[in-house]
């Protein structure tokens, strides 16, 4: 399975678009990432592998939902629960 080398990637938090970038602006690509990851770590289908984040990070609280994609890969769908660390 191919992965895109350029693509869209954004996240929203409770809607807000909180980050917003692209694959191309990645300081390692993807293909190597995954090479990398794969000689520590068997690698599975669902595995989902963060890296950093582009301008825009910031706190959540419990109760937050974040809406993320992948252009032409996924999204992911999570909503905070419990405590968050200081």
């Amino acid at each position: 399975v191919g992965h895109p080398a350029r693509g869209a990637i954004w996240l929203d938090v409770n809607g807000t678009r909180r980050q917003s970038g692209d694959l191309d602006q990645m300081i390692w690509k993807v293909p190597e990432i995954i090479a990398y990851l794969s000689g520590l770590f068997v690698l599975q289908p669902g595995d989902v592998i963060l890296t950093g984040t582009p301008s825009g990070v910031g706190a959540v609280q419990p109760g937050d939902r974040l809406h993320g994609q992948v252009e032409g890969v996924g999204e992911l769908k999570v909503v905070v629960t419990g405590a968050v660390a200081a």
